[in-house]
């Protein structure tokens, strides 16, 4: 693939997103959701998840992510068990997930607090492509859906938080990405205009807020798009490796 050429952008400023776009976390979710389920009652507790369902879960936010496995678990359990869930108990299971969401939040955090990083790593060409545009002389932040406390911790266990000017996570605003307030306001806070502002991420969430926003848009290839072809997103260019950004 070919390099893409960053001065047809004429952007001051770059917004990079984090799960899927400069990291692989996806063990680091299992590795903490899984033990999670193990912390919950029968028939949460036998259950587990593997990288494809969460590939197809993750970059709503640790909230989505949480409820969806736990919908998920709960209506396999009802499927599978259907003496333990028949007609008269059936009304009271099925709201089981919503129950079990606070004792569940807390184990998640507990869990995914312990084995931060320590499953992920950075994709390939990520840092040279940082390198690069830091010697560009952009201003440079990261924008994740992920809680902003995981997200500096990340950075910092792989090396890569001395990039970015600034770290806001889906908690720094009242709404996450796609909705388009996080880019504005991350804009806001480099002092970049937003049509000056180029988004990069990996999933339709960051391309619709980009949109949204009046920023454009790289989407990486590589990434999760909840598992959905990253072609099929409207974007302003695809990259196969943020080192794709280096002129040849």
């Amino acid at each position: 693939m070919n390099s893409i050429d960053l001065n047809q952008f004429d952007v001051s400023a770059v917004i990079v997103d984090l799960d899927g776009t400069m990291i692989d976390t996806l063990d680091d979710f299992c590795v903490a959701l899984n033990r999670m389920l193990g912390d919950l009652p029968a028939p949460f507790a036998s259950h587990q998840v593997d990288r494809a369902t969460v590939a197809q879960l993750v970059g709503k936010g640790s909230e989505h992510l949480l409820k969806s496995v736990l919908d998920l678990v709960g209506n396999a359990s009802l499927a599978i068990d259907s003496e333990a869930y028949d007609g008269s108990t059936a009304g009271n299971e099925a709201d089981l997930p919503d129950r079990l969401y606070p004792q569940a939040w807390a184990s998640y955090q507990r869990h995914y607090r312990a084995v931060n990083g320590q499953y992920a790593h950075v994709f390939p060409g990520v840092e040279a492509g940082l390198v690069y545009l830091k010697a560009r002389g952009l201003k440079l932040a990261c924008l994740t859906n992920k809680p902003t406390a995981f997200a500096r911790a990340l950075l910092q266990a792989k090396g890569l938080d001395g990039f970015f000017d600034l770290t806001f996570g889906g908690d720094a605003f009242a709404r996450k990405k796609p909705d388009p307030l996080p880019l504005l306001a991350t804009c806001a806070a480099l002092g970049s205009a937003p049509r000056r502002t180029l988004m990069i991420g990996d999933s339709s969430n960051d391309a619709q807020a980009a949109r949204a926003a009046g920023c454009p848009v790289l989407l990486v290839t590589y990434g999760y798009n909840h598992g959905q072809p990253i072609r099929d997103v409207q974007a302003d260019g695809y990259i196969d490796s943020l080192q794709r950004l280096i002129p040849a």
